[in-house]
């Protein structure tokens, strides 16, 4: 990640962008029950609002430095943080009653590697469980502001499409100065239909 980039991230301002204006929408019409995984907290701006959401919440980033950043941070609180990747969970499945990604699936540098994050996270949640979740939208000004770095978003129309190939139902996307998302896992009656 490029120093600008690093350093809005980790910025008081942006953990206050997305706790007042980003996730309070994404998971309004959400019921987020006890159990969530977080998928990607980097600094952990969406980690502190979600921990006051849910009774356990259990992160799980790719950097490890990032990783242990935030499993001092959280330690000895209802946050646990996993070093590891989004593409290959260490979870059983039906695990979590949520799952959250907060803009970073635009990092995930193939679609077919975000396809395989998405199908993780499908495979831990428990029937009827639902992915909340950002990202940004596609733009010459994010593209730049990212150079240096992976920078793959998601196009909202085709990523409706990805999320009911792979399964999900009930998915709503939010288009405004940027993408808002829930989808759920189906529940066996609804698996098929």
């Amino acid at each position: 990640m490029n120093k600008g980039h690093a350093e809005l991230c980790s910025s008081p301002e942006w953990a206050a962008h997305l706790q007042h204006d980003v996730l309070p929408v994404a998971v309004a019409r959400a019921d987020l029950g006890k159990r969530m995984l977080e998928i990607g907290p980097g600094p952990g701006a969406a980690t502190e609002w979600l921990r006051n959401e849910v009774e356990h919440l259990m992160a799980v980033e790719v950097d490890a430095d990032a990783a242990a950043l935030l499993a001092g941070r959280y330690a000895g609180t209802n946050v646990e943080i996993v070093h590891g990747s989004g593409a290959a969970l260490d979870f059983a499945d039906d695990s979590f009653d949520s799952a959250a990604s907060f803009t970073m699936l635009h990092h995930v540098p193939t679609a077919a590697l975000q396809n395989r994050l998405l199908a993780e996270v499908l495979r831990v949640l428990r029937p009827g469980g639902v992915l909340v979740g950002s990202d940004s939208l596609p733009s010459h000004a994010l593209h730049a502001f990212h150079q240096d770095d992976v920078y793959n978003p998601v196009e909202p129309a085709a990523f409706l499409i990805r999320l009911q190939t792979l399964g999900y139902v009930d998915i709503t996307l939010g288009v405004h100065q940027g993408l808002t998302f829930s989808a759920h896992k189906p529940l066996p009656e609804e698996e098929g239909a």
